[in-house]
């Protein structure tokens, strides 16, 4: 199976700092792969940096066998998309104008939707259940629902590779549930390859194919989540005591962290 984005010995930075020391991560059809980690281990900037929405200092990003360097934005967008966490809120727009912008790549400059768009998009609004509210402006929904909207924009760029960077941050607890299935769903049955932030290590453990455990800025372990979310990697990176146990029937992984109140108790 052949890596569709990579990044390769990424080192990532800002003026004053380097964040991220040489980093590799790939991303594959049909795999979901979580990075995870503390605050400020470089999860996101390695995301951004994948999306070429962050200046790489050393190393690459490759897209299939091609420097991503060499591609242009648009060419680059009708393969991957990315749905970050700080997304502007638009006024004066209905959901469907939102969305919409997610076929940008495919259109001429002016130029009406095609059939091929409204498919896209009416598919992207059924997926994220936001169809009903196609007309409503966007500057009337909560969080969530706007975020939800987003990843349908995301989802109308109809690319190969899918980039979220804390998916289920706004969202309840339903909302959360039909996110991570989605994006199950998404690799499962569309062969997309999927790159993931995630604080909630108990959602890593259930939606990913693949984790990367990331302290400061670079990579403590990498494998499937049975080999990386262990206690030891998890207590040694997040700096506190935690029990990780397993599901003898079905597998899953279960983090629990020694919380002090519970220790008194």
């Amino acid at each position: 199976m052949h890596d569709v984005l990579a990044g390769h010995d990424l080192v990532l930075g800002y003026p004053r700092s380097t964040v991220v020391h040489g980093v590799s991560v790939s991303l594959r059809p049909g795999v979901v792969t979580a990075l995870i980690g503390p605050n400020g281990s470089g999860k996101s900037t390695v995301l951004r940096s994948l999306a070429r929405l962050h200046p790489v200092a050393s190393g690459r990003v490759s897209l299939g066998d091609d420097d991503c360097s060499w591609l242009t934005s648009r060419d680059f967008a009708r393969q991957v998309t990315m749905l970050s966490q700080s997304r502007p809120h638009p006024s004066g727009l209905t959901v469907h104008d939102v969305v919409a912008f997610g076929r940008h790549p495919h259109r001429r400059r002016f130029a009406a939707l095609t059939e091929a768009d409204r498919a896209s998009i009416a598919r992207a609004l059924d997926l994220t259940g936001t169809t009903d509210m196609v007309d409503r402006p966007v500057d009337q929904l909560s969080g969530g629902e706007l975020q939800r909207v987003w990843l349908a924009s995301c989802l109308a760029q109809d690319t190969g590779v899918l980039l979220l960077d804390e998916p289920t941050n706004h969202l309840d607890l339903r909302y959360q549930v039909e996110t991570l299935d989605l994006v199950r769903d998404l690799a499962d049955d569309h062969g997309t390859a999927i790159g993931v932030v995630l604080h909630d290590l108990d959602q890593a453990a259930t939606v990913a194919d693949h984790v990367v455990l990331l302290h400061d800025g670079r990579v403590r372990a990498a494998g499937q989540p049975a080999e990386v979310l262990t206690a030891d990697h998890l207590s040694e990176v997040y700096g506190l005591p935690i029990d990780v146990t397993r599901d003898a029937a079905t597998g899953r992984v279960r983090i629990e962290p020694r919380r002090r109140h519970l220790l008194r108790t």
